[in-house]
């Protein structure tokens, strides 16, 4: 009786793990891709965010967040204006030093790019004006918004740099892969 219940754990067990390997389908209106499998899948703590994963952390460094928000407003430049706000360079350098934009198209989508790295100034909600501001050093985020034909979305990478990097070529080819 105890082996039949081993095994019936088992065969539970297994099949879960084999989905967790492949990753985790994310659909912005019309388009899908599926997300490397170290992507661990979180509940959002938010609930205006669609989707959230954390990405393991590149040595010595603490783990990056991803997050998507749908129905996001305003321009993409307005929205870029806004998160270049976010960051601070470091000495001898100017905020266009530290930001590259990147502006491609995915199938029927357009998709903006604002990539920065210097200190963060780092706001659990970015725009309330009652959140504490902490200083984050050394952080890198790639802001990507995702326009469709039904809306745009933020999608957003976030973490200590060397992190962030060690994941930024998964995150673009995951971005190139929505169809």
């Amino acid at each position: 009786m105890r082996f039949s219940f081993c095994y019936l754990l088992l065969a539970i067990a297994l099949p879960a793990r084999a989905d967790d390997s492949k990753g985790t389908e994310v659909k912005l209106d019309k388009f899908s891709s599926t997300t490397p499998s170290d992507w661990k899948s979180e509940k959002p703590i938010y609930r205006l965010r669609s989707y959230q994963f954390r990405l393991p952390g590149a040595k010595d460094a603490k783990d990056a967040e991803l997050f998507i928000f749908p129905d996001l407003t305003k321009t993409v430049d307005e929205n870029f204006a806004r998160y270049k706000e976010m960051f601070v360079p470091p000495d001898g350098k100017t905020l266009d030093d530290i930001t590259k934009i990147t502006k491609l198209e995915v199938g029927k989508a357009k998709v903006a790019i604002l990539d920065m790295q210097g200190t963060w100034l780092y706001k659990e909600r970015p725009f309330d004006p009652k959140s504490k501001q902490e200083n984050r050093p050394d952080s890198r985020v790639i802001s990507v918004i995702f326009t469709t034909d039904d809306g745009n979305y933020l999608i957003r990478l976030s973490g200590p740099a060397p992190t962030v990097t060690q994941h930024a070529k998964a995150f673009f080819d995951w971005i190139k892969a929505f169809k």
